[in-house]
């Protein structure tokens, strides 16, 4: 696989990277997008209703249920040949950022740590009342391949029912998350968006800061986003395949 030597360059000089990843990231480790249809019993529910404190105030079982059966899915994944490329990549740069709007842990599996979670994670469930946290027992959770209805859990400290540690329909990002997020938006001198279609926002704005900050915006994704007219390299493809080769490519990068 052949790259403009203008990106090498840049990359082979870069202080700071950000690598941004969304659902097309994970979806190459079979995990269905979030808009995916569903399967067997949860094909006539709607994702956009259940993804909200109103979908769980309403039915709590059903709620639960849907997200032990989407954690389910991700335990039994595995990191793909994108995930370990970041991790391998963050080895090689002197600052890295990993930015995800992904719930699942495939990145912190294949070996990177401090991965920001815009949008939360599956497996950091807290309390709906009093939101502290939740850990859950070890091992993949015993769901039939449809899904089924689950009571939640309830919480140590004031018996409220625990919730899925997303960000709903409806919530604000993590504030914590965002700041970090913006800032190495901000400083970085690479941001790479990968598997992301760069319409959910406000997490699509970050390339477009990044851009106007004076980084260099690198693209991976297998078809055009919106993100397109304002990244400086748009490589078509999946990040299995082009992150790999990206580093291959760049052999005076490894001290």
């Amino acid at each position: 696989m052949d790259f403009n030597d203008d990106l090498l360059k840049t990359l082979l000089h870069a202080k700071h990277i950000v690598v941004f990843t969304g659902a097309g990231m994970s979806a190459e480790s079979g995990i269905a997008t979030f808009r995916d249809a569903g399967t067997g019993l949860w094909e006539q529910y709607d994702p956009c209703v259940l993804a909200s404190p109103q979908g769980y105030r309403a039915d709590k079982a059903l709620v639960w249920g849907w997200y032990e059966w989407r954690r389910m899915q991700v335990l039994r994944a595995e990191p793909n040949a994108g995930h370990l490329a970041v991790a391998e990549l963050a080895k090689r740069v002197e600052r890295l950022t990993l930015i995800t709007q992904n719930v699942d842990d495939l990145h912190e599996r294949s070996g990177n740590t401090d991965v920001v979670h815009l949008h939360g994670s599956l497996h950091s469930p807290r309390c709906f009342a009093c939101a502290r946290p939740y850990a859950f027992p070890d091992g993949i959770p015993n769901e039939p391949a449809g899904g089924r209805r689950l009571t939640p859990p309830h919480c140590q400290h004031c018996k409220g029912p625990i919730r899925p540690g997303v960000v709903w329909f409806g919530e604000m990002l993590s504030e914590a998350a965002w700041k970090q997020a913006e800032q190495a938006a901000s400083q970085c001198d690479v941001f790479f968006s990968i598997g992301t279609s760069s319409l959910v926002w406000p997490a699509a704005q970050l390339p477009v800061t990044a851009a106007a900050k004076g980084a260099t915006v690198i693209q991976i994704n297998p078809g055009a986003t919106a993100l397109d007219s304002k990244a400086h390299f748009n490589l078509r493809g999946k990040a299995g395949e082009i992150m790999p080769a990206l580093l291959d490519a760049l052999p005076l990068a490894v001290s």
